[in-house]
């Protein structure tokens, strides 16, 4: 299908569509009007070309179409799709979770952690006042309590001046803005030990246990409402499923109830998708209460660790305890947000409830089971088990369960649906069963509800998978619902669609493949001589051409005269020493002579006395 405009046209297509459902009282996202917009143009039954250009009168058509869809009423196929795209878009997984609420936390309190770091107090008061805040930063980031309870207040004070009394706030403040935030961090979690440690301290010396302080009683509320409204979903989908078994077994006349049989099916879809994102919340759940349990122990075994330390004790090395401190507060740290994690699979479990209620409008349970009488209602285990010693007896491209390793990891096609029932039951859905055998078809695997229904798969697997397809472009909630995604590679989510994207990308098959080859198939044929390093075949040709034997010719004009790059190289000269005969001295006395009668008498004689010293001396 090539768009006149390309994505200018997608896009005014999505937004008129939105733009006249909001007319019309209803809130519809680019998203689903997105999905829907591809989801009409592959149904068959629109007659929409993709080889055609879109015209005007196609458009009108098309946006015609996605409004009577999305604003129909009671549709649980319009449900189904509304659940989807919801879930879609609210669920990911564990880590993303994590790193969200991670980050929700940080932009709530950066503004105050930012207004303690950029503080410049003068006054005692404003010192007061700082100290304050940094309080209650520390009991928001723990989670501790509440700022405005006095009690708490007065407890984490205490225990901030035991570690950073007021007196140092004037050190803090000539620190690096980068410092500062590093040491609120670790002010921050040593004092979280230190108010977790003193709330254990007073349950009593038997109580090291934290059950009580935090997710005592959310984790099984919060699962069980899980398992309840699983089984709810299974139980719905266990009777759509014989009621559609007992209606495709009848025989009755064509087109007698086909209408029925239409919501039937949707309503079997509706229950079924529901069922499946159910169940992925409660896997998340219960890998929730492990890592609980796995924190509450290691917090139990570091309070029973700090009290044998501190015991009675007046003081201990703070290089014993703080690290300690600093181990319980990140432990505390994830329980929070294990309860975080709780509370947010727990809002979207309630979120997905309005979903369901179009199904539940058109079919009461009274309904379906005056329609059920006297039929049994098998559960998805018990179909399981009636073909449990049926198992297919030729192994070609076939996997038992007896050898496969990681049977539940294993990604089964069609959402571990049976593609022979789904195709001549006009859409049934049935649970496989990888008991009887899992057919190995183009490196993807495939499960039946019976020992008939893969047998009658495997004889021809394109044409059925070509089949599941064709039924998926009617019902587009299967897409998802059976992972097709791959295969129909063009439904994405409009705010995922890349530049120019038309509205119906052709899918592009791409795998991974490798070959291994021996080095020496044939040893007859190995060439001796065969050298595959290029510089070595270069050595060789330079050796066959004898250069060494040749001259080089060259000549000089007027005009490349002094032209020419010159290189000399020199010996710089060499730094040398010598050594010679090694000067010597000797000290001598200093002669000094005193003359006496040089003065006063006439004729006196001179007397000349020596008072040189002696050279022994």
């Amino acid at each position: 299908l090539k768009m006149s405009h390309g994505e200018a046209v997608v896009k005014n297509i999505i937004h008129e569509i939105v733009q006249e459902c909001s007319v019309r009282g209803h809130v519809v996202s680019d998203t689903l009007a997105a999905f829907m917009v591809k989801a009409v143009v592959l149904d068959p039954r629109n007659s929409f070309n993709v080889d055609r250009t879109l015209t005007k009168q196609d458009i009108q058509k098309l946006q015609g179409l996605c409004l009577d869809k999305l604003i129909e009423k009671c549709s649980p196929s319009l449900d189904t799709l509304k659940m989807q795209v919801y879930f879609d878009t609210n669920y990911t997984s564990r880590r993303e979770f994590l790193e969200e609420i991670h980050r929700m936390l940080e932009s709530g309190l950066s503004p105050m952690r930012r207004d303690i770091t950029d503080s410049r107090v003068k006054s005692r008061e404003e010192y007061n006042a700082l100290y304050h805040k940094i309080v209650t930063y520390i009991l928001l980031r723990s989670g501790m309590g509440s700022p405005t309870d006095l009690k708490t207040m007065q407890e984490a004070k205490a225990a901030l001046q035991s570690v950073f009394p007021q007196t140092d706030l004037g050190a803090f403040m000539v620190l690096l803005k980068r410092d500062k935030e590093q040491q609120i961090i670790e002010l921050t979690m040593t004092v979280t030990g230190i108010l977790l440690f003193n709330k254990a301290s007073k349950m009593g010396e038997h109580k090291t246990d934290f059950h009580k302080l935090i997710l005592n009683e959310a984790l099984p509320v919060i699962n069980k409402r899980i398992e309840s409204e699983l089984s709810v979903s299974q139980s719905l989908a266990w009777k759509y499923t014989a009621v559609l078994e007992k209606l495709t077994e009848s025989v009755t006349q064509p087109g007698e109830g086909g209408m029925s049989m239409i919501l039937f099916k949707q309503a079997l879809y509706n229950v079924r998708q529901h069922e499946v994102f159910l169940k992925l919340l409660l896997e998340d759940a219960c890998l929730c209460a492990k890592h609980v349990e796995i924190l509450q122990t290691e917090l139990s075994s570091q309070i029973k660790l700090l009290k044998e330390i501190v015991q009675l004790k007046a003081a201990v090395p703070t290089a014993k305890v703080f690290p300690l401190f600093r181990a319980l507060s990140k432990l505390w740290s994830g329980l929070q947000d294990e309860a975080e994690l709780l509370n947010i699979l727990n809002n979207i479990m309630l979120n997905l409830r309005p979903f369901l209620a179009s199904q539940g409008k058109i079919f009461s349970e009274s309904y379906l089971d005056s329609l059920l009488e006297a039929t049994e209602v098998k559960t998805d285990e018990q179909r399981k088990t009636e073909h449990m010693k049926a198992r297919i007896e030729f192994m070609l491209e076939w996997l038992l369960p007896d050898t496969i390793v990681n049977l539940n990891n294993l990604p089964l096609q069609y959402n571990g649906v049976c593609g022979y029932t789904l195709v001549s039951r006009d859409g049934l859905l049935l649970p496989g069963n990888p008991n009887i055998g899992i057919l190995k078809h183009k490196e993807k695997f495939y499960v039946f509800s019976s020992k008939k229904a893969a047998l009658k798969f495997s004889s021809s697997p394109d044409d059925f998978i070509a089949e599941v397809a064709e039924i998926a472009k009617v019902s587009p909630e299967l897409i998802h619902l059976l992972k097709l995604n791959q295969q129909f590679s063009c439904i994405t989510p409009y705010s995922e669609m890349q530049p120019r994207e038309s509205l119906l990308a052709r899918h592009i098959t791409k795998c991974e493949s490798s070959t291994q080859t021996d080095i020496h198939p044939v040893e007859t044929n190995i060439v001796n001589v065969y050298e595959w390093n290029e510089w070595e075949l270069r050595r060789k040709a330079i050796q066959l051409a004898d250069l060494l034997t040749k001259v080089t010719h060259s000549v000089q004009t007027e005009q490349s005269h002094m032209r020419r790059e010159n290189a000399t190289q020199t010996w710089l000269p060499k730094a040398a020493v010598c050594q010679s005969k090694r000067d010597g001295q000797s000290s001598m006395p200093r002669p000094q002579a005193y003359l006496a009668g040089l003065r006063g008498q006439r004729d006196e004689r001179m007397v000349k006395t020596s008072l040189t010293r002696s050279v022994d001396e």
